[in-house]
């Protein structure tokens, strides 16, 4: 039985039968339709916090997919277990896959930054400080994509941006 028939919350519930409405009535093959199920699957795994759960959907799903826009979300996910796990090289690796496939994807570009900007602090209080410098300017540098992506967002990062002299004079939000 699929994770979505299990859930007893109303907004999975409606998710799951405007997905299941909108695959009858878009012409996608079988194989679309598996990787759609084992994707919205995983999405709710991953809501829930069975992130092992999430991750077997998501592999599933990344083994049938083979549109890369589509592809690129489901990488992104798995980028995001991984980092709440704190496994940021595994994190890494995902979300550089995902941009691979969608260069437009801000989420994945924040997070990349936000994990370099982390690794940074703790080169940082290691007394690293060129390492610190070097992830702390590789994080200006995906964040500075982000921003141009969707200005509107990454309030805290265009801050950062700004005090540590990291926004280009060419760059306007």
């Amino acid at each position: 039985m699929g994770r979505t028939k299990r859930n007893d919350n109303f907004i999975d519930k409606t998710f799951t039968l405007v997905a299941d409405i909108l695959l009858k009535v878009f012409p996608a093959s079988k194989q679309e339709k598996q990787a759609f199920f084992y994707y919205r699957d995983g999405m709710s795994a991953q809501a829930d916090g069975e992130y092992a759960e999430a991750l077997e959907n998501y592999y599933e799903a990344l083994q049938l997919e083979e549109d890369p826009y589509d592809r690129s979300y489901i990488l992104y996910n798995i980028g995001l277990i991984y980092s709440s796990n704190g496994e940021y090289t595994l994190a890494l690796e995902y979300y550089h896959q995902a941009l691979e496939l969608n260069s437009n994807l801000s989420q994945a570009l924040n997070n990349v930054a936000v994990i370099y900007h982390y690794q940074g602090i703790k080169a940082s209080e290691k007394q690293n400080l060129d390492l610190a410098k070097n992830l702390f300017d590789k994080a200006g540098e995906y964040w500075q994509q982000a921003i141009r992506l969707a200005p509107n967002n990454y309030i805290e990062a265009q801050n950062w941006l700004k005090t540590t002299k990291r926004t280009p004079t060419e760059l306007s939000w």
